[in-house]
Parts: structure tokens; sequence; C-alpha cells
């Protein structure tokens, strides 16, 4: 369990992060990649990405030795190229122990590159800064203009309930399980982390790519940020790659993908199994899997069950019909940036 313990002071200090953090998605969609689990939804995504990463990408496995990440990829800018900027000016001292305490307990030397990295070498940076570069423009670029869109969607709808209900209506069930009791928010996680705001306040991100508990990265001077799950739970697909049924059903099959058409509009369970020619209780059980990623809402009304689909779902099938039809497009700068803790890059 995650407790999160606030001060009067904190509350007026919570935030929501306005714009889509490329660094951020970028780390969680990397350590994504280095998990053997979900294999179903992203088995396929995982074979196809590392087909596809460059050569220049593979300095990241060193950075990030046996899945523990240095704090100074922890950036917090509003761009690509900045965030990469700030990457680049972390302290020496905080450089060379945060180095040290990756590499504590992996057997043997680190490679010769690496240790140029922990005495500050300019070329070693470089290194790095391509890595995280190539690997932006692999994972993520293709994608990019989804995953503003799908931040935008997901800022609105915390800034209407903060508006219209405060913070504590927006903290409560902002990842399955959360709820905020008195002063302490508390957030179910494989692990126990227990952190005290005092008076600096907290910011929320949230990432499509991650499907883990919340990640935190807690450091001195600074707010704790937040980085939530919070899209479908599947794999983006780059707009345009095929037409809208296609793209959707690359990723939630044939049939989830046509129950969230039709669900643009109220259907019971017995509507949707006539539907979609299958049975009542394979209606409940692809509904059920709509619900937990966070695509359809399901309410009961007398014995009747309701299904209908949320702003993220219909999010989703708009951009597929939009892009397949060559309709759409994007406002605003591509490299809006940020950071998160921990990504974990496939070794190799």
């Amino acid at each position: 369990m995650i407790r999160i313990r606030f001060t009067a002071a904190d509350v007026a200090r919570v935030r929501f992060a306005s714009r889509a953090a490329p660094l951020l998605e970028l780390n969680t969609a990397l350590m994504m990649m280095g998990r053997r689990d979900d294999g179903v939804l992203f088995g396929r995504w995982r074979q196809r990405v590392l087909r596809s990463l460059p050569a220049a990408v593979e300095p990241l496995a060193d950075v990030v030795p046996a899945g523990r990440a240095p704090v100074f990829l922890d950036v917090f800018d509003d761009s690509l190229q900045e965030g990469l900027v700030t990457v680049r000016s972390a302290r020496p001292e905080v450089v060379r122990a945060e180095m040290e305490r990756v590499y504590a307990t992996v057997p043997g030397p680190p490679p010769p590159w690496i240790r140029g990295l922990h005495q500050g070498d300019a070329e070693a940076w470089r290194v790095v800064g391509r890595a995280q570069h190539a690997a932006f423009e692999t994972l993520l670029r293709p994608v990019w203009s989804l995953v503003q869109d799908l931040h935008q969607a997901e800022f609105t709808r915390h800034a209407l309930t903060v508006a219209e209900h405060g913070v504590g209506a927006a903290l409560d069930g902002l990842v399955p399980g959360a709820r905020l009791s008195g002063d302490v928010w508390e957030c179910p996680a494989p692990f126990t982390r227990d952190v005290a705001l005092n008076g600096r306040g907290m910011v929320l991100l949230p990432t499509f790519h991650w499907t883990g508990p919340p990640l935190l990265a807690d450091l001195p001077g600074r707010p704790l940020y937040v980085t939530y799950p919070a899209g479908p739970g599947v794999p983006l697909v780059p707009p345009g790659a095929d037409d809208g049924t296609e793209a959707l059903a690359g990723v939630l099959g044939r049939t989830r993908a046509a129950m969230l058409r039709v669900l643009a509009r109220e259907h019971t369970t017995g509507d949707l199994a006539r539907r979609l020619g299958i049975s009542n209780a394979t209606a409940s059980a692809h509904a059920a899997a709509l619900r937990g990623a966070g695509l359809i809402t399901t309410v009961r009304a007398g014995r009747a069950v309701l299904h209908r689909r949320t702003a993220l779902g219909g999010l989703l099938v708009r951009r597929r019909e939009q892009s397949h039809r060559g309709g759409f497009s994007v406002q605003g700068a591509e490299g809006q940036g940020d950071g998160t803790t921990g990504p974990r890059p496939p070794a190799g």
C-alpha cells in the first residue's frame, strides 16, 4: 500500500500536469517492455518494438542495469529537448552516487563508457542523449499525437471534478482502489511506501503505457511527483496505421472493438449479445474487460445492467475513425516533456 500524508497546505498544492510528457511516457514504455506479464495484450507489441529499436538505444540498458534507474532520469520539463538538457545538467555528485547505487549489486565491472559517465565525460553524456532521443522517435513519435489527446481528455476530466467537487473527489478512485481517508491518500500497491508531503505539494501525471502501481519520484526540495496509469491498458496504435476497425481490433480483439463502437449509445448486456451475435455470458465477459480498462461504464437500473462508452473509449474510437478519414489534426508542439521513476529498457 502507498500512503501519502497531507497537511492543509499540501491540499492547496495538489495539481494535475496540464500537458503530455515525452520523457515520462518514454520511461514508462521502456519499463513496460521490461515486464513479462500481460503477454496477451503486450506480447506482440514488445516483439514488434524490440525488432524496431535502433542500436543507438542499447546504451540505456547500461544506464539502468537490472531495472534499477538512477534518479537523474526523473526530470519534469515541458518539452522533450528541455528534458534532455535537464538530464545532462544533473549535478556531478548526484550522477556519481546514483551510478554507484544502481551498479552496487551488478556482478562484474560496468562498461567503460559508464565509467566515463561516472566521471562526467562529455562523450558519455552524448551517448545518453542520443539513446533517449532515438528511443522516443522509435517508441513514441508514431503515437505521440494520440498520447497528447488522451492526456488532454484526462486533464479535462480531473479539472472538472476538482471544480465541481474538490480535490478529494479527484483523488478518490484516481486509480482502482485509491481513496482519501482523512489526511492520508492510499493507493493499492504490491509494496509498502509511506510519504509525508510536509507542505511541498504533489503533482499527478498520467501515463498511457504503464499498467502497474503508481510510481513516485520523491526528491528533496521538490513536490512529490506521482505517475499513475490512466490509458486503456493496451498498446497505442499509430494514427493511420490501418482503418479504425483493424486498429482497434488489433489490440482489443474484433468483438471488443465492435462492442466499443456499439456503446456510443447505452445498451443492456442482452442488447449487446444480440447485436454482436454472441451469448449473454460472452457479452458480459467482454464488457467486464472493457470496463476494467476504463473504456466503458456499467450501471444497474432495476434488473437491467446498462453499459456505455466512457470519454476515453470514445476518444479511441474517434481517433481511429478520424485518422482513417485523414481529417484530424493536432495543433501545438510535438515535444512537450517530463520524466518518471525508472525506465527499464531491454538488455541488448
